[in-house]
């Protein structure tokens, strides 16, 4: 047997703060292999990952998540030390607690219990990175990728990302908005405030740019999913002079999108937009964008149906089926099976102090077991 709030503090005590391990997938490792667990190591980079499967028979339920964390942030503003994982008043608290480690202690425990008892008429397997908080190159997506050229078959999977909005239980994730981020940057000529007509300036042009994004509505919604929204992040002019007419001028912004959209459709939106706002500029304007995920939704199916009915079992609600929030690593596992997200209230993920009720963790193991049993009877 795993005890999930025990495993769930040893996770804590090593200060994986992206891209450092610090021995957590070591502890994870440890746990899995004594359950009976095929571990695989996945290095890519710096960045440590593990698959490790018990069974080999089909269906394979996946359970995902990530051993990295954000940093501290005024590690003298915490109650207690970031990385001790102390439990005060029935609250553990730590970095990583709710965002994600306490789910995969959870699972592991749940697991635990399902190969002992029997219930696995199939296979179980982890896939765990510790590259998700940080650029996810080196993570999820290269071992989603190496998983895929050799034929590794997954079925369903589980995502442990800390789901819940304000009480336990009340929602799971069945997709997630794309993301893009776009760098804006239009050079023109320096010169002297007096004398405009031997410069370009490139400010007019860049807030043109902007403003023209901005005014334009993206959508109106797409089913299951709030209307995308762009965002302008950063504005910058490197001058520090105020009689300089400046050479460059620099934004971000990043668009969370539907799937009325694909991030290189939006990216070639921004392009054609600074290419009319700098005609007749005697500069040019540069667009540079990076996709980090598209949109995507799993449709309510037997799967979906199963780990709603698991919440329901134990926490006595239905939980809303969303797409709201950020990313996650779902984004590249879509490309192997169905998935969903379901972990802890996030109330208090990447924040000081960062908590999880152990009562809550325990609820959560509950949760993953009745997912277990009901997946086996299903598929």
């Amino acid at each position: 047997m795993v005890d999930a709030v025990e495993l769930t503090r040893d996770l804590i005590r090593r200060p994986s703060v992206t891209p450092a391990d610090a021995g957590a997938m070591d502890v994870l490792e440890k746990a899995l292999a004594g359950l009976g667990f095929a571990c695989r190591r996945m290095r890519f980079g710096e960045i440590e990952n593990l698959y490790a499967r018990w069974g080999a028979a089909r269906p394979n339920l996946c359970f995902a998540g990530h051993t990295d964390v954000v940093p501290v942030g005024d590690a003298a503003a915490w109650t207690q030390g970031p990385f001790d994982a102390e439990v005060v008043d029935g609250m553990l608290i730590g970095r990583g607690a709710v965002d994600m480690k306490g789910a995969i202690a959870a699972f592991a425990a749940a697991a635990a219990e399902a190969v002992a008892t029997g219930r696995v008429k199939g296979s179980l397997s982890f896939l765990i990175t510790g590259d998700e908080e940080g650029v996810a190159v080196d993570g999820t997506k290269k071992v989603v990728e190496a998983l895929a050229a050799e034929g590794e078959a997954i079925d369903h999977c589980v995502v442990g990302e800390p789901t819940a909005a304000v009480s336990f239980g009340d929602m799971i994730k069945v997709g997630r908005r794309g993301s893009v981020n776009v760098d804006i940057t239009v050079k023109g000529i320096q010169g002297h405030v007096a004398y405009p007509h031997k410069a370009a300036n490139p400010v007019p042009v860049l807030v043109e740019i902007l403003s023209r994004l901005q005014a334009h509505r993206l959508d109106e919604g797409y089913a299951e999913f709030q209307p995308s929204n762009l965002e302008v992040t950063r504005i910058d002019v490197p001058n520090t002079a105020a009689n300089v007419i400046p050479a460059t001028a620099w934004a971000r912004l990043n668009i969370r999108f539907n799937p009325n959209h694909t991030g290189a459709g939006l990216v070639a939106w921004i392009e054609g937009v600074a290419a009319d706002a700098a005609k007749g500029f005697q500069g040019q304007a540069q667009v540079v964008g990076q996709i980090s995920g598209e949109a995507f939704l799993t449709a309510r199916s037997a799967f979906t149906d199963v780990v709603a009915a698991a919440v329901k079992d134990v926490a006595g609600r239905e939980p809303e089926l969303s797409t709201t929030g950020g990313t996650s690593d779902a984004r590249f596992i879509r490309a192997l099976c169905p998935v969903v997200e379901l972990g802890l209230v996030g109330t208090t993920m990447h924040a000081v102090d960062e908590r999880v009720p152990v009562a809550e963790i325990e609820q959560l193991q509950a949760v993953y077991g009745r997912l277990i049993t009901r997946y086996f009877e299903t598929f």
